[in-house]
Formats: structure tokens, sequence, C-alpha cells
């Protein structure tokens, strides 16, 4: 963990007040994978928002440097990390790649967009990390195109125990900006939650799927429930 937790705790705020971050344990938001969820992370937000985006970026920069040392080359990953990226590797004078979603339908056919070059290795920008499995099918694609991935820096995380396995296994080092506990413990500090709601909060972290179901049971007529 590169950042202090004073800087951890600024982030969080910062991304509270803007609105990138929003709470609402009791009208969750509903995922594509069909789970809700009481918070929506769309650290996007902070793009619009001149000063916050320069916090961030100044924040990146540190924690690339920290904790990778000065790479080659800066990759965003798309969509999210994409502009942060960029950002990134113009503060570090790097060149700056990035890696599709899913390789290019016409064309050259590309999944990692921009001139490689004689770049060895490359320290990835994402925005949001859920469980990793976007973020490190795109590290796999760099590692495809012979890059050695020193690590990876997103602003921030939900802390889930699959997405420290699933870096773990793909031996990709995770640094983050803010992190989960650290935005409800901030969250509940500055009155944008209560205890109730914080506590919310953490029993969805433990087992959403779970806190799913329970909420959907909640409200389901007395009939139907079970």
């Amino acid at each position: 963990m590169s950042l202090s937790l004073d800087e951890r705790r600024k982030v969080a705020e910062s991304l509270l007040r803007i609105k990138a971050i929003q709470l609402a344990p009791e009208d969750p938001f509903t995922w594509a994978s069909g789970l809700l969820s009481p918070i929506y992370c769309d650290n996007r937000m902070a793009l619009s928002h001149p000063s916050v985006r320069t916090h961030i970026r100044q924040q990146l920069c540190s924690a690339v440097e920290h904790a990778y040392g000065k790479p080659d080359m800066i990759a965003g990953v798309a969509t999210g990390g994409i502009a942060w990226g960029a950002y990134v590797a113009h503060e570090l004078g790097l060149p700056f790649c990035y890696v599709r979603g899913e390789v290019k339908g016409h064309g050259k056919g590309n999944r990692v967009e921009g001139d490689l070059g004689k770049a060895r290795n490359v320290v990835v920008i994402e925005d949001l990390i859920s469980t990793g499995k976007s973020s490190l099918s795109a590290v796999k694609a760099l590692r495809a195109e012979g890059l050695e991935v020193k690590g990876m820096v997103a602003i921030f995380t939900y802390g889930f125990d699959v997405a420290a396995q699933n870096f773990a296994e793909a031996s990709c080092p995770l640094e983050t900006l803010s992190d989960y506990p650290t935005l409800i413990t901030e969250a509940a500090r500055r009155d944008y939650l209560t205890e109730e709601q914080a506590g919310a909060l953490i029993k969805w972290r433990e087992d959403a799927a779970a806190w799913s179901q329970n909420f959907n049971s909640a409200l389901a007529p007395d009939g139907l429930k079970g």
C-alpha cells in the first residue's frame, strides 16, 4: 500500500463529494450480473472536476513510481482507465497504449492500441476493481504482446476476496488509491451514512449474493417469501 491512510481518506472523500461514488443501501443499484449493490462507483465523474482530477492524477503518478519505479510504458484499460492512463503517461513523460475489452472486429484486429516501440515493461492503470476479471484480461493481452507487466494501479477497489485471489493467481501486484473499508469509514465520519447504513454496506461486501437475496425477500409480499 503506497498511499498513506490520510491520502486514501482524501481520495474517498473527493469521490463521495462529487458523487462519483453514490451510496444507497435502501434503494440499491442493479449490476449487469443481476446482483443488487448499495454502492455505485463511476470514477469517470472525476474527469469533470479539475481539482479532483488533478489530485487523482498526482496520486496515480505517485503510486506508480513508489510501487514500481518508472516503467517503459503506461497502459490504460478500456474504457474507464484510458483517460487516467493517458494523464499518468503525460505526467511521467512516458509512451501510452490502451487495451480494448476485446479484439477489434475490423481493420488490423488489434486488442492493444498504440506504438509499443521498444517498451519491455508496462504499468497498467484502471479506474475500478471489482472481481478483477476484465482488468486481468488486459494484463494477459499485454503479456501476449511480450511486455512484462510490473503491476497495476487503480483508483478504487471493492476489496472482494475473489479479486485478491484473481490478482494473486495472475501474479499481478495491485495498488489502489482508496478502498471500500476506507470509504465506509470516511462516509460515516462525514455523515454520508448512518451507523445502520454503514452496517448494511459492510454486510454487502461480506456476501453480495446473500445481501441481494435478503433485500429482495424483504420487499416481497409475505405470501411470496421463501
